[in-house]
């Protein structure tokens, strides 16, 4: 079998191994500053992919790891494996998704031990407070980590239906911007969709039925995809960002940043994006192309970044920023980040060598666990 080698910035205290996520799996053993990490299982409810899954984890389980390290959702097929290994040779070890994420940049950036400022941004990760996470500030190091800002939740409206059903996403924020007058906005969107399926949604989210709350920056850019390039459905995943993307690419226009607020409670901050939809549905009602209002987009969520950071920054006295997750793989967000903080005394780190995506959580698994034990 052949593996990617990577070198740690630090030595690990025992042998290791970590059992990824669930989608982009891969699986990560750790020897002295070594980690031998596996090429990606796509999906491990896969059973063709969980298979080569089991087959990897069987082969390092013959090197007798001493901590087996997995993603702190129990649903996970990668987390219900690391359970059935329970055994009193073996030290078992759950590692929130998000804090992954950071340590993964982390270490993929041979930074030691230190307290950084982390940005995770993805489609979906379980938080330590059992709601879905996914535009997550964090300040962390390799031990452990404190959330300190986080997207605004909305309810997932028929949970995985929402992320292929991302119109439901979209009416959740307009709903939330306009209660029942969002019927009244002359936009594409709105007159394709029935009126009698939203009663039964927002029966569902009174109730609370099958609608888990999430603060996911991919569902975020979903919502606004669907709004702007007028598509219900995905296909596939990350179809609508990908779009989205592509579309503000073209802008060849003066744009602007959107409005939205960033509001302080006792937890930390919220981030709220109310304005930005009003913004966006003004722009749409005026026939404003959707290539501007799609870069104008992508500038506010590199602008909520940067005014964030700073206040973490002024309230912690800390400059060092550490990116990962899914979102970045957006390389037009990651230059607008760039350069939005090229003036600022940030010290901004992204991923180098190992994905940005869930196929890195593997390594952020190894760099937690090892500093947690």
């Amino acid at each position: 079998m052949e593996y990617q080698k990577v070198r740690l910035p630090f030595k690990v205290k025992k042998s290791m191994l970590a059992l990824g996520s669930e989608s982009k799996n891969t699986i990560a053993f750790a020897e002295g500053a070594t980690v031998y990490l596996s090429s990606v299982h796509q999906d491990l409810s896969n059973l063709n992919d969980f298979l080569v899954f089991e087959q990897r984890v069987k082969y390092f389980l013959k090197k007798r790891p001493a901590v087996i390290a997995y993603d702190l959702h129990p649903q996970y097929h990668s987390s219900k494996y690391a359970l059935g290994l329970a055994s009193g040779k073996r030290h078992l070890t759950a590692v929130q998704h998000h804090h992954a994420h950071i340590a993964s940049c982390m270490a993929d950036n041979g930074l030691k031990n230190q307290k950084v400022l982390g940005v995770a941004f993805d489609g979906t990760g379980l938080g330590q407070d059992d709601t879905l996470w996914g535009a997550e500030f964090l300040i962390c190091d390799y031990q452990g980590f404190k959330r300190m800002a986080h997207l605004r939740p909305i309810a997932l409206l028929g949970a995985e239906a929402a992320i292929k059903q991302p119109w439901r996403l979209t009416l959740m924020w307009l709903f939330l911007t306009y209660g029942e007058r969002l019927w009244d906005l002359d936009i594409g969107l709105i007159k394709t969709l029935e009126r009698n399926k939203w009663r039964v949604l927002k029966r569902m989210y009174s109730s609370g039925f099958n609608s888990p709350f999430s603060s996911s920056m991919g569902r975020l850019f979903d919502s606004v995809g669907a709004l702007v390039l007028n598509k219900k459905e995905a296909h596939f995943e990350a179809e609508l960002a990908i779009g989205l993307e592509r579309l503000a690419a073209r802008c060849n226009a003066r744009t602007t940043v959107y409005p939205f607020k960033i509001i302080k409670n006792k937890e930390g901050h919220i981030l709220d994006p109310l304005p930005m939809f009003r913004a966006i549905i003004a722009d749409l009602r005026h026939g404003e192309p959707g290539e501007k209002i799609a870069y104008g987009f992508h500038l506010t969520v590199a602008e909520m970044i940067k005014r964030t950071l700073l206040i973490l920054a002024r309230d912690n006295g800390l400059n060092k920023a550490v990116l990962s997750g899914g979102v970045f793989q957006n390389r037009l967000l990651c230059r607008m980040i760039t350069d939005t903080l090229h003036h600022e005394d940030f010290q901004l780190f992204l991923h180098r060598d190992i994905p940005c995506n869930d196929a890195g959580i593997s390594l952020g698994q190894i760099a937690a666990a090892n500093y947690r034990n």
